[in-house]
Parts: structure tokens; sequence; C-alpha cells
């Protein structure tokens, strides 16, 4: 798929995820929409799609929401990991080497690469994180890090 695809097929997958999403007030299922229309439209370099959620009881926690892929890591503190450093920075963490990232947590040994995006609530606080998960090392590039950014910016609001 050439750099002009795969920016036409996010714009696409942004249309038709928000236009599914529209009107549902059921976080799960919001969730559970994008991660399967992703991994769907990405696959096989997305490994594995799906969300860690802010677990509301443990505020510096996430803790594993809908995905498509192997097992996931239960919980995941903000103090590590891919996850955890977009969960304390707010900004996308683009990783083209995983077993390079200090305190990378590998739930799949298999994943060489990872790019994960911040999901805000409407009020601005951390709702969610994106987590993408590749086999391929240094799968994901800025094309990538714009398409989820955009997906994931009006996943709540849609």
């Amino acid at each position: 798929m050439t750099d002009q695809e795969r920016q036409t097929r996010y714009e696409q997958l942004r249309e038709e995820i928000f236009a599914v999403v529209s009107g549902e007030t059921y976080l799960p299922a919001r969730l559970a929409t994008a991660s399967c229309l992703l991994a769907e439209a990405f696959r096989p370099r997305f490994f594995w799609t799906g969300f860690y959620v802010v677990d509301p009881l443990k505020s510096e926690e996430l803790v594993v929401g809908p995905y498509v892929g192997t097992l996931g890591c239960l919980r995941i503190p903000f103090t590590r990991g891919v996850c955890g450093a977009c969960a304390a920075s707010g900004e996308t963490q683009l990783v083209p080497d995983v077993h390079a990232f200090p305190g990378h947590i590998a739930c799949d040994s298999r994943t060489n690469s990872e790019i994960v995006v911040p999901v805000f609530n409407e009020d601005g606080t951390l709702a969610a994180v994106l987590d993408v998960d590749s086999e391929q090392p240094d799968a994901f590039d800025e094309i990538d890090k714009a398409g989820l950014e955009a997906i994931c910016a009006g996943l709540l609001t849609a």
C-alpha cells in the first residue's frame, strides 16, 4: 500500500468509525468498533490493536479494554512501558524498536514496533490509549501517527 493509499484509507476509516459509533453511549462499544475496523484494515501489519482504559478506581493505571489480537497485558501503570509513557505524557508514542524502549512490557514477544495514541474525554482528561503493535520492525510512521490521532481525537465525541 502506497503512502497516499494509506492516508486515504485512514480518512475513510475515520468516517466509517464515526458513522458507526455516532450516538453510541457505551464506551466499550465505541472502542471495540474502532479496534475491529482498524485491525481488519491494516492486517497483518497491525498484529495487536486495542485500547487500555484509565481505571476509574486507580487513576494512574491502565486496564485492558476491547482489542483484537493475542492476549494483552491486564494492567499497565503509567510508569511502565510504551502505553504508560503515552498515558503519563498525553502524547503519541511512536516506537520503531520496542526492544530498545526503556521499561518496555512484552505482552507478546513477537511484537517489534508499536504506536500508542491517547484518547481524551470531552473535558480533556485521559480516557484511554490506543495501542497498535506490529511484528515488523519500524512498522509505523508519521502517516500512521496522523491517521490514528485523527481517529482518536473524535472517537469519544462522534
